[in-house]
C-alpha cells in the first residue's frame, strides 16, 4: 500500500456543510466501509476552519484508487493527490 496525502477545496458557495442532502452524503462517502471499496484506508482527515480545504492522509494500492474515491468531491471543487512517505521512510532515504 501507497501513502498519499489528498487536498479538496471548494468555494464558500458550493460548501457541502451545510447543504442538507449534500453534507450527510459526503460525509457517508468518507466512511471506513466506503473508503475500502476502492482499497483506500483513512488514516486521517481534518477540515481547515474557515478554510473550505479538507486534508486526508490515505493508504491505497494506487494514486487512480484515491481519485476514484475522491470523485463525489472533485463534483463540488478541486481534488489534488500527492504521494507521500512516513518520516523514518524519508530519513532512511535521505531525501524529502
Amino acid at each position: 500500500m501507497a501513502l498519499f496525502v489528498v487536498q479538496h477545496q471548494h468555494s464558500p458557495e458550493s460548501c457541502p456543510a451545510g447543504d442538507t442532502m449534500m453534507a450527510p452524503m459526503l460525509l457517508s462517502q468518507l466512511s471506513e466501509q466506503n473508503a475500502q471499496r476502492f482499497g483506500v484506508i483513512i488514516q486521517s482527515e481534518a477540515v481547515i476552519d474557515g478554510g473550505h480545504t479538507l486534508y486526508l492522509t490515505v493508504e491505497a494500492p494506487d494514486r487512480k484508487s484515491v481519485e476514484q474515491f475522491m470523485q463525489p468531491f472533485a463534483q463540488i471543487g478541486s481534488v489534488e493527490v500527492w504521494p507521500a512517505s512516513h518520516c523514518e521512510v524519508v530519513v532512511e532515504r535521505g531525501a524529502c
